[in-house]
C-alpha cells in the first residue's frame, strides 16, 4: 500500500530520532500501516525491549506506554497523546487494592496486564488474557485474587481448581458486548465462527465456538479453514485480519465494539511527538522495580 505523504513524514521522523513506533491492534489502520510492530501490548514492549532503537513511540493507552517504559528503562518511551486511558484500568488503584490486600492476608493477587505500573507493583504476579489460567495454576495458594478484569476473572475460574476471588472491574467495551447481539448476527451470518475475547461477559463466552486473545485471534484464523467469522473484541483489529486473510469475511456483532481511546491518536499526533519529544512516559524506580518483578514471574511460568 502506498504510504500517505503524513505516514511518509511520521517514517522520516523515526529515522531521525532512530525511533520505532507501536500499534496496539485496536489502533486505525493508517498507524497500523506505518507502524513497525502490530500487537498486543506487552507483546509490543517485549519485543521493543529487544531492539536497538532509543526512543519507542506507543500508539496505545496509557498503561501501554508505562508497560514499555518498565521492560526498557533505558529508552524514551513517547505516548503522542495523554488523554488516552482505559477504563478498566482506572477501576482499580494502588491505594484500594493494598486496603483489599489487607483484608486477604495471604491470598496472592494476579493482575492483568491491562493495568497501571502502580498496581502491578502491588502484585505478586501479572498475566495476560492467553496465559491467566496456567499462571493462577502456578501459584501454590488455593485461593487468588485477580485484578482488575471480573470477566478474565470469571473465565480462568472454569480451567482452575483454586478459589478464583475477584475485582469489580470491566473493559466497558467487551462488558457492553451482549448475548442478544450475538445471538443476532450469528443468525445473520450462521456460516460464521464466532471468536470472543475473554473480556467478555461470561454469557457472551458461553455462545463462542473459540474464545481468544487478541493475538490468539489472529494465529487461529490464519490457520482456520473457515470464511467468516463474528469477531467479539475491539473492532480495530479486523483491519489486520483482513489484511492478513484478505479471502476471508470478517463481521463486528456490536457497533459498540469499538474503544475511543484507542481511536484517539492520529498520525499528526505522533509527528509532534516525534518532533517535540512530548508526552514522554517515565516509571521511576519504586514502582518499576516491583512490576517489573511481577511480570518477570509471569514470564516464567512454563509454556506448552
Amino acid at each position: 500500500m502506498e504510504l500517505t505523504d503524513r505516514q511518509k513524514e511520521v517514517r522520516g521522523w523515526l529515522e531521525k530520532r532512530r525511533a520505532i513506533l507501536l500499534a496496539h491492534n485496536y489502533q486505525p489502520g493508517e498507524i497500523q500501516e506505518v507502524a513497525d510492530f502490530v500487537g498486543d501490548s506487552l507483546g509490543l514492549s517485549m519485543t521493543a525491549a529487544k531492539t536497538p532503537a532509543e526512543v519507542i513511540v506507543f500508539c496505545g493507552v496509557h498503561f501501554m506506554a508505562e508497560t514499555a517504559a518498565i521492560l526498557c528503562p533505558d529508552k524514551t518511551v513517547l505516548l503522542p497523546r495523554l488523554d488516552v486511558g482505559c477504563y478498566m484500568a482506572d477501576t482499580v488503584d494502588a491505594p484500594r487494592l493494598r486496603a483489599r490486600k489487607a483484608e486477604l492476608p495471604g491470598v496472592p493477587v494476579v493482575t492483568y496486564v491491562n493495568s497501571t505500573a502502580a498496581v502491578k507493583a502491588e502484585s505478586d504476579i501479572c498475566c495476560t488474557s492467553a496465559n491467566a489460567a496456567k499462571v493462577v495454576n502456578s501459584l501454590t495458594s488455593s485461593r487468588v485474587l485477580m485484578v482488575p478484569d471480573r470477566n478474565l476473572a470469571l473465565y480462568t475460574a472454569r480451567y482452575v481448581t483454586k478459589e478464583v476471588l475477584y475485582w469489580e472491574g470491566c473493559c466497558n467495551v467487551h462488558d457492553g458486548l451482549t448475548a442478544a447481539e450475538v445471538l443476532s448476527c450469528k443468525a445473520a451470518h450462521p456460516q460464521a465462527v464466532f471468536v470472543a475475547h475473554p473480556e467478555c461477559r461470561p454469557e457472551v463466552l458461553d455462545l463462542a465456538e473459540v474464545i481468544r486473545s487478541t493475538s490468539g485471534m489472529l494465529k487461529f484464523v490464519r490457520e482456520a479453514t473457515a470464511r467468516e467469522f463474528i469477531i467479539g473484541t475491539e473492532m480495530g483489529i479486523i483491519y489486520t485480519l483482513q489484511k492478513e486473510n484478505p479471502s476471508k469475511v470478517f463481521y463486528s456483532p456490536s457497533p459498540g465494539l469499538l474503544c475511543p481511546d484507542m481511536k484517539r491518536i492520529s498520525l499528526t499526533d505522533v509527528v509532534a511527538a516525534l518532533k517535540e519529544n512530548r508526552h514522554q512516559i517515565s516509571v521511576p524506580p519504586e514502582i518499576r522495580l516491583p512490576a517489573l518483578k511481577a511480570v518477570e514471574r509471569m514470564l516464567a511460568v512454563p509454556r506448552d
